[in-house]
């Protein structure tokens, strides 16, 4: 790798890390002043805890060979980075620094679904094991050379930069643990501070550069083009949601607009690669309508997704997989869709990647989430009276605005 795409790929990395400060205000923003600090630190912590995590065995579970198990799972070669000279194979390093933002914010989007009442040492037992049983195979499925990556004559899925291993992982696994958890005890209020959603909304949609042009590791015109059309699906997103918003209620609400526009980051995610700018406005659209109906449905439902984590990231990420095969163009990419070319087979190898991990991560998430429960001294929730209290006090004994403190 030469040295301009080495400085770009570590800016890259640095903006994937700020999407997790960004999502951590996000967020925050959106719950009651009494779990601002806690729903903050879910982030913070999952900054910590998957960095530890990644580099003694995550990315060799996903990135060296897994012999007999290849097809599912990666190693051990690369325990504690064994085998990996950053000095004499840069390219190599930039790989664990790259891919592990990556496994650093994903676990952290499934918190919108369990604010307000999870217990914080069990969440951080349950990130452990959350990233070595459901995020390394899923990864290794589809970058590196598990049985996603064989679909389609060795084609394998389009996902530039995480829409199946990121966004849909995520969000099946926040709709296990709001099923796990149970409502809230007074759910539905409205969110405490509308800045921190937008500030946090903006940060994320600035990383975002980072997360999909950085995802070819190199600084070329398939990043421009990949830089280009984010910043268009996401625009795309956030107006469709703020006009649909002024239709129906006659207001055009900050938090929906900034919900929007993650809507349309996420969809845009793993066709950043693949597809043009008209793609990219169609994509936006979709994600835009998509995703404000599935925030609209999600409390007839009943299921307390707190942040409707599902119902953007979820939503959002199965159109946005989809819609890679739809509107692919070999010219950027090298694999054309169903417009260009009428592709059937990559949209079939689509719909297969995107069943896969709906039915994997909801699964083992599930089962994660049981065992914890029944762990003594673990358990899933807070009691009642911590609830009620909050969970900034309750958790970490800190409030998140101090109006009475001491001169």
């Amino acid at each position: 790798m030469e040295t301009g795409n080495i400085a770009w790929m570590l800016m890259a990395s640095a903006l994937v890390l700020l999407m997790t400060p960004g999502l951590a205000f996000f967020y925050g923003g959106l719950v009651r002043g009494r779990n601002i600090v806690n729903t903050i630190m879910y982030s913070f912590m999952a900054m910590a805890v998957a960095s530890v995590v990644w580099v003694l065995w995550g990315y060799s579970l996903v990135a060296s060979d897994g012999g007999g198990a290849q097809a599912f799972i990666g190693g051990f070669g690369y325990l504690g980075l064994s085998g990996i000279d950053g000095i004499a194979n840069p390219d190599a390093m930039i790989d664990v620094i790259f891919q592990g933002m990556f496994a650093i914010i994903t676990p952290a989007l499934i918190t919108g679904a369990i604010v307000e009442r999870f217990k914080f040492t069990t969440y951080l037992v349950f990130l452990v094991l959350w990233l070595t049983l459901v995020y390394a195979p899923i990864a290794h499925w589809v970058w590196y050379g598990g049985w996603i990556g064989d679909l389609s004559g060795g084609n394998g899925a389009l996902d530039f930069a995480g829409g199946t291993v990121v966004h849909i992982n995520a969000a099946v696994a926040a709709v296990a643990a709001a099923v796990m958890l149970g409502k809230r005890r007074n759910p539905g209020l409205e969110p405490s501070n509308v800045p921190y959603v937008v500030l946090g909304a903006g940060i994320l949609w600035f990383g975002w550069f980072g997360f999909n042009a950085g995802s070819g590791y190199a600084a070329d015109g398939r990043a421009v083009n990949a830089f280009l059309v984010t910043n268009v699906a996401a625009g795309t997103a956030a107006l469709t949601w703020g006009l649909i918003s002024q239709f129906q209620y006659k207001k055009m609400s900050a938090a929906g607009v900034a919900t929007g526009a993650v809507g349309g980051l996420v969809a845009i995610t793993p066709a950043a690669g693949f597809v043009g700018v008209m793609g990219a406005l169609a994509i936006g659209l979709g994600a835009g309508l998509l995703c404000y109906l599935a925030v609209q449905m999600r409390p007839k439902i009943g299921l307390d997704d707190a942040l409707d984590v599902f119902a953007v990231h979820g939503i959002g990420g199965i159109w946005g997989a989809l819609a890679t095969g739809i509107f692919a163009v070999a010219a950027i990419g090298g694999t054309s869709g169903l417009i260009e070319n009428g592709n059937v087979d990559q949209m079939l190898t689509q719909i297969i990647a995107v069943g896969a991990t709906l039915l994997y991560s909801g699964i083992v998430s599930l089962g994660i989430l049981k065992l914890l429960d029944l762990i003594p001294g673990l358990g899933l929730r807070v009691s009642e009276t911590d609830e009620d209290q909050g969970l900034d006090i309750s958790q970490h004994g800190e409030r998140a605005f101090v109006t009475d403190g001491a001169d």
